[in-house]
């Protein structure tokens, strides 16, 4: 993966990231011709989460880049206390302005789409449309917030000692298979799982619980149209919470639409990747006038999937659900 390195108000970091566009799935620079698209991705999981979508060839008519945020992936930069969507969506600023990129087009899952919502406030002028796949709620739920706890003092109780507590490890991977794919196993699951690795508790606990449900004056900064996707089979968020970010953005002007994913998981992009990325194609498609899109390739290669392959993962039995 190619880095770049940046500074915002989060500090120094330098930030991984992956370029696809429709001919090559290891881009050095986009194709300034077509819509781009930043993939943002949840907790625990980084930009690898996107497999099916950068293997997709309806959504690789557009140029498609994914970043691994800090505590996650490949990139590197301290995370300070007050580390949250505000700093998260300096830093992705920043990225774009390194990048020289245009304004995009944002898909963000979770913890992406809160960064993604922010992103589309603090610098209106960069975001073109946002897709938001399972939206965080205004403010997180109390037993939630214990959730997310339980797994980082697992995980923390894994590495007290001078080796691995397997047993902790486990119950810390376990709890964040529960919340992100709610217990499914496939093949990709497991690579997905495998191949992460968070470190600190302001990224995977903090950034949730500590935030405040954002303004009106704050989302009347908005200028570009939100699909909210809210995902059927999601045990952390019922659909509720989603229709109140909706009223929210709604009341203050913000074109809004809400569609729900039966049976998608937390991750639903992973669980539903059909519908989920018919979702990003057509919002993508219609904010993006003006520009010419290239027919859909045949083949195309994600950029992910060599190594996922390496840690388990096989192309042909995700309908599989294995113990």
């Amino acid at each position: 993966m190619p880095s770049v390195k940046v500074k915002s108000i989060a500090g120094s970091a330098t930030i991984h990231y992956t370029i696809s566009t429709p001919k090559n799935p290891s881009a050095k620079s986009i194709d300034k011709n077509i819509p781009t698209v930043i993939f943002l991705h949840p907790v625990y999981i980084a930009s690898e989460l996107f497999e099916l979508q950068f293997a997709d060839p309806s959504l690789r008519r557009f140029n498609l880049i994914a970043l691994d945020l800090r505590g996650h992936g490949e990139t590197s930069g301290k995370i300070g206390a007050t580390y949250g969507r505000e700093e998260a969506a300096a830093d992705i600023a920043k990225f774009m302005e390194a990048l020289r990129l245009p304004p995009c087009h944002f898909v963000g899952v979770s913890m992406g789409a809160c960064i993604s919502l922010q992103v589309s406030i603090s610098f209106p002028e960069k975001a073109l449309s946002l897709t938001m796949i399972s939206p965080l709620p205004l403010t997180e739920p109390e037993d939630v917030a214990e959730g997310r706890m339980e797994i980082h003092d697992c995980w923390v109780e894994a590495f007290k000692g001078s080796k691995v507590d397997q047993i902790a490890l486990l119950d810390s991977v376990c709890g964040a298979l529960q919340l992100g794919f709610s217990g499914q196993e496939t093949s990709l699951i497991k690579a997905l799982t495998a191949r992460a690795l968070v470190e600190y508790r302001i990224a995977t606990v903090d950034f949730f619980t500590k935030r405040k449900a954002q303004t009106s004056a704050a989302v009347s900064r908005i200028i570009c149209p939100i699909k909210l996707v809210h995902c059927g089979a999601d045990i952390a968020y019922a659909i509720e919470y989603t229709q109140e970010v909706r009223a929210l953005l709604r009341a203050n002007g913000v074109d809004v639409q809400l569609v729900e994913v039966p049976g998608a998981i937390h991750f639903g992009n992973v669980s539903n990747p059909k519908e989920i990325n018919a979702h990003i194609a057509e919002s993508v498609l219609q904010n993006s006038s003006g520009m010419t899109i290239p027919p859909v390739q045949p083949n195309v290669v994600s950029p992910f999937t060599a190594g996922l392959k390496k840690a388990g993962y096989r192309e042909d039995d995700e309908d599989s659900d294995e113990d």
